[in-house]
């Protein structure tokens, strides 16, 4: 069993910069493939990035250039960077983890976290 517990979230202004982080619980968090998911108003949940156990990186053409993500295995810890924010990335923003460890858009993500609220003002 992987909990996630979300932080970084809040109100930003558009072109600016936030790093959300996601807590992981259990010794298996290195062998995971993680992901970081967004869900706006009216909208279906859609995939931003993922990271693989072996450090590969994946992303959302709409992030491309944007955003990183990242892991600190040490801390058991996944990050989002998210750099030049517009108004289309305010959504809740969710962690998810896969025992498969790949981290890909279409991986079955096994455990998700409860979500932060990310906010980007015009």
């Amino acid at each position: 069993q992987v909990q996630l517990v979300e932080s970084g979230g809040g109100l930003v202004q558009t072109g600016g910069s936030l790093r959300l982080s996601c807590a992981a619980s259990g010794r298996t968090f290195t062998t995971y493939g993680m992901g970081w998911f967004r869900q706006a108003p009216g909208k279906e949940r859609e995939f931003v990035a993922g990271i693989s156990w072996s450090r590969s990186t994946y992303y959302a053409d709409s992030v491309k250039g944007r955003f990183t993500i990242s892991r600190d295995n040490a801390k058991n810890t996944v990050y989002l960077q998210m750099n030049t924010l517009k108004s289309e990335g305010t959504a809740v923003y969710y962690c998810a983890a896969e025992a498969g460890g790949w981290g890909q858009p279409d991986s079955p993500y096994d455990y998700w976290g409860q979500g932060t609220q990310v906010t980007v003002s015009s």
